[in-house]
């Protein structure tokens, strides 16, 4: 039963990344869920000090807020001058630090540290229970994952005419009327929600992971947003399956090898995609040579 959670588990982070991640990688702001998995750190501890619990609603509410307080330092520091990655860089070390300290003073005592909040373990996922009434409704995770795939779907597909414009021409969507700002930071809310529902079962550095590579691979195989979207979350999903089998036979970390699987789809695709692998190119290459 437990290899039943954990592959659900990942089925869903992959889902909820692999639809965010093809416009973070559109639009060229793929680091930013790097940033936001470490800035959210500060307003964890400070949810944990003010409520006593890790399983707060105030945890998620306040990690959301250090997300969009990240995005939109990130925004002002590139608007004043700073060049993008300088202004990432600048902005999630410094937050990130600011957790790590907070942690150091007030914090030792108790099960709060970089492991707990970055790396996870979705090994564990089905020991973590969510009880109604005293009837166990299945791990937490899988309930917060579900919950946020469906906003992040309704979001997406709500509004899926001015996200496409807005990864794609930014400025012809501000000329006809779209506020550009405004799903900026909406998709950023987006990213932060999954990262932090996801400190429970991957881990918020490995959905770096799964927001970047799956992505990528689809970025690889098709020009279309549609079916981008479709083949990440599909890359993603192979990968937790793939990624599971493999840590199994190998006795080793499952998130781990759930990103490495990720990562040689990549390398597949890198390598054989039809339109843009290398093997393609070169074949065409000989042709026309020919």
């Amino acid at each position: 039963m437990s290899e039943f959670w954990i592959l659900l588990t990942g089925s869903l982070v992959a889902g909820c990344c692999g639809i965010l991640g093809v416009f973070l990688v559109l639009r060229k702001m793929a680091m930013i869920g790097d940033a936001i998995s470490h800035s959210v750190m500060p307003g964890i501890v400070i949810a944990f000090l003010l409520s006593g619990s890790r399983d707060s609603l105030l945890m998620m509410l306040a990690a959301l807020a250090f997300g969009l307080l990240t995005t939109f330092l990130i925004q002002m520091f590139q608007q004043s001058g700073i060049q993008s990655d300088a202004s990432i860089g600048v902005v999630f070390t410094a937050l990130f630090a600011i957790g790590v300290v907070l942690v150091s003073l007030f914090a030792r005592q108790v099960h709060l540290d970089q492991d707990a909040i970055l790396y996870g373990e979705i090994a564990y996922v089905h020991w973590n229970l969510w009880e109604l009434g005293g009837i166990s409704m299945g791990p937490k995770a899988v309930w917060l994952l579900g919950f946020t795939l469906i906003v992040i779907s309704a979001v997406i597909g709500l509004f899926y005419k001015q996200f496409k414009l807005c990864a794609f021409d930014p400025a012809l969507a501000a000329a006809i009327g779209i506020p550009v700002a405004l799903f900026h930071y909406l998709l950023m809310g987006l990213v932060s929600m999954a990262t932090v529902s996801s400190f429970e079962s991957v881990g918020a550095i490995l959905v770096v992971g799964m927001l970047i590579i799956p992505a990528s691979t689809a970025y690889l195989l098709t020009e279309r947003l549609g079916v981008m979207i479709g083949l990440s979350v599909a890359a993603g999903v192979a990968s937790t399956f793939i990624g599971y089998g493999a840590a199994v036979l190998l006795d080793a970390s499952i998130a781990g090898c759930m990103v490495c699987a990720s990562a040689l789809l990549f390398v597949a695709a890198f390598l054989f995609s039809p339109t843009q692998g290398i093997v393609a190119k070169k074949l065409r290459m000989r042709r026309l040579a020919s």
